[in-house]
């Protein structure tokens, strides 16, 4: 199988450089790569082309329209039989292509999603990021687990389709703000098989800080109501938690401060779910400084995607605003 791997790219020359080095150790040899510059200010023209001789890479520039539509570009240009997407700023193993394609011989999939997880070369922050991301105590665990509630939604920095996807489904309709969810769905709709290759994993270096990590996230919490104006049978109650969760700190803090009965009940709950992630992340990461920073990030994902939510559940479901 030959496959066309497709990267947007916005202002991030570095990052790109990188993920290249890793697809150029690939063991599996049958792709190609499209860089596709997405109105970057700072291009990586050089970088590309500088692995012109140990890669079969396709480098374009296009005016700014978001991932969505940049992947879309992509596809019309690919000659693979299946198209893979990855984030910029991710790491892919040197197996990865190796692993899915035989998985595809043996269960193939129309489309599928991989996992991700934290390299060890990353800060001790981009590894606390990723256990939030990944964590039972947070998003469930969902995320590159075969164990989600209903269908399995490949998110776009590791997701695979076939060309007859593409042919049938067309591509993004939304350039971002839950694009990949909406898109996922709408191939389950087509009746096409999708599962996840819990093998095929990338590392994914997600945001470097807090303060970036929480805008991504409120950015999240905003993408899932924009999902809901396409499909609203996919608001699931499990979307609320991080909502009830934010509602509920502000709750412990407001009994706190005018010390009301039940106040040290709420403080006893949310040190039991402190110590919860703490401990897990401990065994996870085995460092006590990733613990105490998967607390701070845990708590930044909940409240950020929490607080994003409200916000646009609020403006265009209650009020019923653009």
């Amino acid at each position: 199988m030959f496959f066309s791997i497709i990267i947007p790219l916005y202002n991030r020359p570095q990052e790109i450089k990188e993920l290249l080095e890793t697809l150029a150790l690939q063991t599996y040899k049958q792709f190609e790569v499209l860089v596709i510059e997405d109105g970057s200010k700072d291009d990586a023209a050089d970088i590309v082309n500088s692995f012109s001789d140990k890669l079969n890479v396709r480098y374009f520039v296009k005016q700014n329209e978001g991932q969505g539509f940049t992947r879309n570009f992509g596809f019309e240009r690919a000659k693979g039989d299946y198209f893979i997407i990855f984030d910029s700023d991710c790491l892919v193993p040197e197996n990865y292509l190796q692993i899915v394609n035989d998985s595809l011989k043996d269960n193939y999939l129309d489309a599928y999603g991989g996992p991700d997880d934290a390299h060890p070369s990353f800060t001790p922050v981009q590894k606390a990021i990723s256990y939030a991301m990944t964590s039972p105590f947070t998003t469930g665990g969902i995320r590159g687990s075969k164990k989600g509630i209903g269908q399995f939604h490949p998110r776009s920095f590791n997701m695979g389709i076939s060309r007859q996807v593409w042919e049938k489904a067309g591509g993004f309709l939304i350039t971002r703000s839950g694009e990949d969810i909406e898109y996922s769905i709408r191939i389950h709709s087509l009746g096409f098989k999708i599962g996840l290759i819990a093998g095929a994993k990338v590392y994914h270096k997600r945001r470097a800080n807090f303060l970036q990590f929480y805008k991504q996230l409120h950015f999240f919490g905003r993408a899932r109501i924009n999902v809901y104006k396409f499909f609203p049978k996919e608001l699931k109650l499990v979307h609320f938690f991080p909502a009830c969760f934010t509602l509920f700190i502000v709750f412990c803090a407001v009994a706190s401060l005018f010390r009301w009965p039940f106040a040290n009940f709420c403080d006893g709950l949310l040190a039991v779910y402190i110590l919860l992630i703490f401990f897990h992340a401990l065994v996870k990461n085995t460092s006590i400084k990733i613990a105490f920073l998967s607390v701070i990030a845990s708590f930044t994902l909940l409240v950020a995607y929490g607080l994003g939510f409200m916000q646009d559940f609020c403006k265009r479901v209650i009020f019923k605003l653009s």
